[in-house]
């Protein structure tokens, strides 16, 4: 394994939930170029893009296959990690490769442990490549709250079913599921309803009391906007519907895939205006909302899933795949 001697470029971007920096990287073979996010806050993400341009003297010696991994580091421990996936074409075979990859970062993490990313790469040109990154976690306060349910919603909070069960499972098995040629968006997502009202928001640490006197806690997977039932609710970005049914704990339910293993997902409506294989475009109908499923009141439950995993909404309405940075 070897590292790569790294530079820092002029380039920089800023908004309100992302810093973006640019490092640049440069071999006999290749040079190119890796654009992250060097700060997070917990629950959020981090994403890099990377963009390689293959010499063509090592293009004839190279086999094409290129390939990279993003990780996340504590200490010197590896907690997470994930491949790469290309966004200008569907074949590894490429003179510049485009690529982006994300992790979702825990709202447990403590923001005075010391983070690093490292980006491992092989283009088939000599052995593999690293380029370590500085990165920084830093904290966000998430309230807690009792809500104390009826019997109605005590009973499908406890509800062990194999049918509630089996909902479970195929919902985890969509989310779980990283298709590696399904690129359709990378715009800053929308908000799913004309609201800026929220009774409830992601990371929030709950207690459930049931009716026969028993308790769980659980974290809050989303945000939920505080809308009349019937409101209008719209998909966050383009994307293909992957599940539009009813679900026990969720109600009427929604999910769309918008990059490998990126999904946004829509809860407790009253009704459905797309099925399964739909494509939709961000602000297209999909929904009315409503008080389906385990809810306290008529409500919109917006959620975003990264590799499975929950993360603030409100990160991916920023430039999270760095889209101006790339125009400049």
């Amino acid at each position: 394994m070897k590292k790569i001697i790294t530079s820092i470029v002029a380039l920089t971007f800023s908004c309100a939930f992302t810093f973006a920096n640019t490092v640049a990287f440069q071999t006999e073979s290749y040079s190119g170029t890796i654009t992250y996010n060097e700060e997070a806050k917990l629950g959020d993400a981090v994403f890099a893009r990377m963009n390689m341009k293959i010499n063509k003297s090592a293009k004839k010696k190279t086999n094409g296959d290129v390939q990279a991994v993003l990780q996340l580091y504590k200490e010197n421990k590896k907690i997470d990690h994930a491949p790469f996936y290309f966004l200008n074409s569907k074949t590894k075979r490429q003179a510049m490769p485009d690529m982006l990859c994300g992790l979702p970062l825990s709202t447990w993490l403590n923001p005075e442990d010391e983070f690093s990313l490292k980006i491992i790469f092989s283009t088939g040109v000599g052995a593999d490549q690293e380029v370590i990154l500085p990165f920084d976690v830093t904290e966000k306060n998430f309230p807690e709250e009792v809500l104390e349910l009826d019997s109605r919603n005590s009973g499908i909070k406890q509800n062990v079913s194999p049918e509630r069960m089996a909902q479970i499972e195929k919902l985890n098995n969509i989310l779980g599921t990283s298709i590696y040629t399904d690129i359709y968006n990378l715009k800053p997502f929308v908000k799913p309803v004309k609201s800026d009202r929220m009774t409830s928001n992601f990371g929030d640490r709950r207690t459930y009391k049931y009716t026969n006197g028993k308790s769980s806690t659980s974290l809050h997977y989303g945000n939920d906007y505080g809308v009349p039932e019937g409101t209008e609710v719209y998909a966050c970005a383009e994307g293909k519907v992957v599940l539009a049914e009813f679900r026990i704990s969720t109600g009427w339910s929604v999910v769309i895939e918008h990059l490998p293993g990126l999904y946004s997902l829509y809860y407790h409506m009253s009704e459905l205006n797309c099925k399964e294989g739909d494509f939709v475009k961000p602000g297209e109908k999909i929904g009315l909302s409503g008080s389906t499923g385990l809810a306290t009141g008529p409500h919109l439950h917006w959620e975003v899933r990264l590799n499975m995993a929950a993360v603030a909404p409100e990160f991916f309405m920023t430039d999270f795949a760095f889209l101006e940075v790339e125009k400049n």
